[in-house]
This record gives structure tokens, C-alpha cells and sequence, in this order.
């Protein structure tokens, strides 16, 4: 039975566009798993280390037969595929791939936890979310929209449609 999931993205190194595209077409091209709607592209401001360029952050959902690790691995593979070298934590980066929700699941493992731990606390993610999802309830029983307006989203900007994915 196919999971709805929604997977968040990112890109501040390189023609950080074309890198956010270039994932989805994988993710696309993915057996066992169906893009079915992508969020605008935001152009954010860094979170965490902050001395590096801005970011491009979009969110997909997805319908999944793929179990919730195997989606980690896939991400991680597209990801490394594309180039990503993991140097430093929050650091520049020429893609990202985060599985923010996984239906309706909770995990906490070594190797993966969702919904995402930061989820409610990054605009960046937040903001294409709920463009996908408003009513969505995330762990703290708020809405993707509530927990959105309770964040400071002065450092997120919504690109024009030359930008989607």
C-alpha cells in the first residue's frame, strides 16, 4: 500500500536550480515511488552555520511503496549521485534530501527520525510545506500553516514560476 511521505530539498552551492531539478528528476526516475506535487523554490536564508550562501529549498510529496529507511537511502544516494560531500554539519551544500514525513509514522533511530526533528522550527522547510500541505498536523498538533506563522520568515522568499520544479 503506497505512504504519502514529503521530502524537503536544498541546494546554496553551484546553480543551485538546476541541482533541486536534477533530484526530483531522480526521484522521479525512483521504482516504488510517484512525485505527485512539488512546492515552489524559496530562496532562504542560512540556518545553523550562517556564513555561507543563500539557500534554494523546495519540498515533493511523494507516494511511496518504499519503506521509510529504504526512502533515507534512496535520498542518500540521490545525493550522493549528485555530488554532495558532507564536510560540515548545517554547512554549504550542493544538494539536500530530507524525509520530513513518512505518513502518518514516528520513527527515532540511529539512522533516521520523523517526522523530521527540526521540521517546526525551519521556515525554510515550513513554507513549501505548507504550500503542499496547510492542514497538515505536525507532532506538536499544529498545523504545517500554524507552525509556519509562528516562525520568523523574513529570510524566506518565494521564487517567480520561471523557478519551479
Amino acid at each position: 500500500m503506497a505512504v504519502e511521505a514529503y521530502i524537503g530539498l536544498g541546494s546554496n552551492l553551484g546553480d543551485r536550480l538546476a541541482n533541486l531539478r536534477a533530484a526530483v528528476r531522480r526521484l522521479r526516475g525512483t521504482a516504488g515511488l510517484e512525485v505527485t506535487r512539488c512546492s515552489g523554490v524559496y530562496e532562504t536564508l542560512p540556518w545553523g552555520v550562517e556564513d555561507q550562501p543563500t539557500f534554494l529549498n523546495a519540498v515533493v510529496e511523494v507516494s511511496t511503496c518504499l519503506g521509510p529507511h529504504t526512502l533515507l537511502h534512496v535520498c542518500l544516494e540521490i545525493e550522493c549521485g549528485l555530488g554532495r560531500q558532507r564536510d560540515v554539519r548545517w554547512g554549504p551544500r550542493l544538494i539536500d534530501l530530507d524525509v520530513l514525513l513518512y505518513g502518518e509514522e514516528r520513527i527515532e533511530s540511529a539512522e533516521l527520525t520523523i517526522p523530521h526533528p527540526y521540521l517546526e522550527q525551519r521556515a525554510f522547510v515550513l513554507a513549501p510545506l505548507a504550500e503542499l500541505a496547510a492542514d497538515r498536523t505536525l507532532p506538536s498538533g499544529r498545523s504545517a500553516a500554524q507552525a509556519l506563522a509562528d516562525l520568523d520568515q523574513g529570510g524566506v522568499r518565494l521564487l517567480g514560476e520561471d523557478a519551479s520544479l
